[in-house]
């Protein structure tokens, strides 16, 4: 919504994303050099939100807590092999908004309906990390901006097939278990912090 009322007051795409970056405030070194290199890339790649462009790009992605907030969905994504929070590339119906790339990747790979934590920053997150490889397509980078969301139904999970492995609640313990890397697990921590405080 922010984004699209910015749109409407003569902000680019790219100008709204350049202001969330320059706005957040990162948590540890690894998320302020990535922000560092988020920042550049905002200003630099001719189209920032275009899987297109063969090096880097934007992606959006949240982490979703049940209406309580006791528990935290994650997903096990079909192509890397891991536990992760939902999201993925922009569209164009996203309007240049990773918010609406985020909101719309969750209600795709979890079928749950959610609203952004209006108590957590936004982005609550932001993380640079290598894709390897694959058939077609080189390594590149993510750069994904991530949000809070909270489900308004929690037994309305499901997962879609082609995009996971499985769709699942766990405990914030359990779920930081499963965080195979220290950015999930930061992510993961920040996100218990506004969705139990």
């Amino acid at each position: 919504v922010k984004a699209r009322l910015q749109r409407r007051l003569g902000l680019s795409a790219r100008d709204v994303l350049a202001e969330i970056l320059a706005a957040h405030s990162p948590a540890d070194e690894k998320e302020r050099s990535d922000l560092e290199v988020m920042r550049e890339h905002a200003r630099s790649l001719e189209d920032p939100f275009s899987r297109l462009q063969r090096t880097a790009h934007f992606t959006g992605s949240a982490v979703v807590v049940s209406p309580d907030g006791g528990q935290v969905c994650l997903v096990h994504h079909a192509r890397l092999g891991r536990w992760l929070q939902p999201g993925g590339h922009a569209d164009a119906a996203d309007d240049g908004s990773l918010e609406a790339t985020a909101l719309r990747e969750v209600a795709e790979e979890t079928g749950l309906e959610v609203t952004l934590e209006p108590r957590a920053p936004r982005p609550l997150d932001v993380d640079a990390h290598l894709i390897p490889e694959r058939k077609g397509e080189p390594a590149h980078h993510h750069l994904d901006v991530r949000y809070l969301v909270r489900a308004k139904d929690a037994a309305a999970l499901r997962h879609d097939p082609n995009e996971s492995f499985g769709a699942r609640w766990l405990t914030w313990d359990a779920a930081l278990s499963l965080a195979d890397e220290p950015a999930l697990r930061r992510l993961l921590s920040k996100a218990r912090g506004h969705a139990l405080g």
